[in-house]
């Protein structure tokens, strides 16, 4: 059960972590200190490095949290706050896909034509996304952490 938990809670905070540095950290300095071509090509080249981790922490939270759920005796036998967790969890990785099939799809092609405007069009769309996502992320872990003392 160690490991499981381990490989959960490393993921998430890859992935929420990740986001969170993005969101609060890179991105306002970005906007300050790069004009719109050289500011879309860094986004693009941090998506490139950043999303193959969030594939593979997707993967071991999945695989992570289906193995601890087993091993304490199935979903039906979850509190409240482990199905909020796999609840939100879920919309985190919905999100995600969509992200990453849709305007990141869209920036990278709209980078490789120069078309700049499109790219901004793009990356705004990601900026809500991510933000949307790191809230709910945060919730999350809030959840995770605290849940079984309010949640019932």
């Amino acid at each position: 059960m160690g490991i499981y938990l381990a490989l959960h809670v490393l993921s998430v905070v890859i992935w929420v972590g990740g986001m969170f540095f993005a969101w609060m950290v890179l991105r306002p300095v970005a906007a300050d200190q790069l004009d719109p071509p050289p500011r879309l090509k860094l986004w693009r080249g941090v998506f490139e490095r950043f999303f193959p981790w969030v594939w593979v922490g997707i993967a071991l939270i999945l695989f992570s949290g289906s193995m601890m759920i087993i091993e304490t005796g199935g979903l039906a036998a979850t509190s409240t706050s482990v199905r909020s967790m796999i609840t939100l969890g879920s919309i985190m990785m919905l999100i995600f896909f969509h992200v990453y099939f849709a305007p990141f799809k869209r920036i990278r092609r709209c980078l490789d034509e120069s078309d700049f405007p499109g790219a901004g069009k793009q990356l705004a769309t990601i900026r809500r996304l991510v933000g949307i996502n790191t809230l709910i992320g945060l919730i999350t872990i809030a959840v995770a952490t605290a849940g079984k003392y309010y949640l019932v």
